[in-house]
């Protein structure tokens, strides 16, 4: 039995065509969920994964599968269904799961021969002797996964073309920000996998630069952070000899204990979610306002370089506070901060967040013509109408904010600072070089996206917001 599983492509987003430029090599993530299905898949099946951000293969010239499974993103929608289109004209059974199956599970249904919504490691073995045995079920519910039953990744599958290899420690987010998809499709409840099932799997992974996919690696509370600290210990042991970058919330530079365990460990750098340049600007999206507010930030990141860890700062665009200049306002208090790295993105109302309830009761999704409008909602494409801004307006901040950042002085700046504090300065140098080099392509994006969105819309989009 031949099994494919795919994760396709989205032709928008080129900061994952590494032939675009070579510096998106480090912006470039496996498909760890399909990986981790193989991992679950039994021998009698001939797995082979297909990621489509590495080069979209000719299907047609390949062997023909007994079943394929399609994991897709919200913004993967589209070219999953040209897929799974392929594969079922072909009278191949088609299996679509992920998060976009679960908050447009009716949808998905159309295009798909069978869904498993939510976490699909529970279902999977039932799902795999079912289609062997022809009688696969329209729908399969995963639920929440216990993590002693979450197999570890088959990484040999995915062994070239990567500089990041990819693990998961934990799963839900008890923040549940209103902007945010992860507690409505991981839940709230914070999960963790046992410490030696982590250790093992990282001892597999063949890259030395490794992302821990982790949502919030350390957690919020007491009990969260002492199993942090048991992984590092355990890690540290094991003596990896790999670095590794992780998402973690701010609270991560409040425990030198922590902080030291960590860079032991082989953190090289940290992921974090500020949001806004101001932690007012959000009230009312959920708990990252009671973590940010009140806090010196400066301060906060300052103890997390001084371990020799990097710090990635993420921003958004189009909070309801924002007003005309937030763009620099945000590079600016990333500069502040003293950010290695600065992500902005766009709000984007993802189907299953309150953000996409509140904003469709109040009209504000013009980008509404689904499944084809999907493949704009990538974060990098503001496809909601904004309080205080309009779509040439907002655009206009997302550029004056990353040319702002992203300057010659700026970046040189950083990256000798890195140097001087031998602060991974080359890992420094790439990142900001990526950033950089996708600043002429997102110009030219941006225009491709106000045409096609006035041609495709009837010029609605102009109809919110002033600036």
């Amino acid at each position: 039995m031949r099994l494919y599983l795919i994760n396709p492509s989205n032709p928008l987003v080129s900061i994952v065509n590494v032939k675009e430029s070579r510096w998106n090599r480090y912006r470039v993530w496996k498909p760890l969920s399909l990986m981790v299905l193989a991992g679950l898949t039994p021998p009698e099946w001939e797995t082979s994964i297909v990621d489509e951000n590495l080069g979209v293969p000719d299907y047609s010239a390949m062997p023909r599968p007994d079943l394929v499974g399609i994991t897709a993103f919200t913004s993967q929608a589209n070219r999953a269904y040209e897929v799974a289109g392929h594969f079922r004209r072909l009278g191949v059974p088609v299996i679509m799961g992920g998060i976009h199956a679960t908050m447009c599970l009716d949808e998905v249904l159309e295009r798909a021969d069978s869904v498993v919504t939510r976490e699909a490691d529970g279902v999977w073995p039932q799902v795999l002797e079912d289609a062997r045995q022809g009688r696969l079920k329209r729908r399969y519910d995963g639920g929440f996964a216990e993590m002693t039953d979450v197999a570890p990744a088959r990484h040999d599958l995915l062994s070239r073309g990567y500089t990041f290899g990819a693990i998961q420690t934990t799963r839900g987010c008890p923040l549940n920000c209103s902007f945010c998809s992860v507690t409505a499709f991981n839940g709230a409840h914070y999960r963790q996998r046992p410490i030696p099932d982590v250790v093992r799997e990282f001892q597999s992974i063949r890259e030395k630069l490794v992302l821990v996919v982790d949502d919030n690696l350390i957690g919020t509370r007491p009990e969260h952070i002492a199993r942090a600290k048991d992984l590092f210990r355990a890690l540290a042991r094991a003596n990896l000899r790999k670095e590794w970058i992780a998402q973690a919330t701010i609270n991560f530079a409040d425990d030198e204990e922590l902080l030291a365990l960590a860079a032991k460990a082989g953190c090289s750098g940290v992921f974090v979610g500020f949001e806004s340049p101001s932690p007012e600007g959000l009230r009312g999206y959920g708990g990252k306002f009671n973590l940010l507010k009140g806090r010196d930030i400066r301060a906060s990141v300052q103890r997390i370089q001084r371990h020799k860890m990097l710090v990635a700062g993420s921003f958004i665009i189009g909070l309801d506070a924002d007003e005309p200049g937030v763009g620099r306002q945000i590079a600016e208090v990333a500069r502040r901060y003293g950010v290695d790295n600065l992500n902005v993105l766009f709000l984007t109302p993802l189907p299953g967040t309150r953000l996409w309830d509140q904003m469709k009761s109040e009209g504000r999704i013009p980008l509404d013509v689904f499944p084809q409008d999907w493949k704009y909602y990538t974060l990098t494409y503001p496809v909601a109408q904004y309080k205080h801004l309009s779509l040439d307006g907002i655009i206009q901040e997302m550029i004056s904010c990353n040319e702002t950042f992203y300057s010659v002085p700026g970046i040189f700046r950083r990256v000798f600072s890195n140097f001087w504090h031998r602060r991974k300065p080359w890992i420094s140098l790439a990142g900001n070089l990526s950033y950089r080099g996708n600043l002429r392509r997102a110009a030219e994006a941006y225009a491709d996206f106000k045409r096609q969105r006035g041609e495709g819309h009837d010029g609605a989009e102009e109809s919110g917001g002033s600036g």
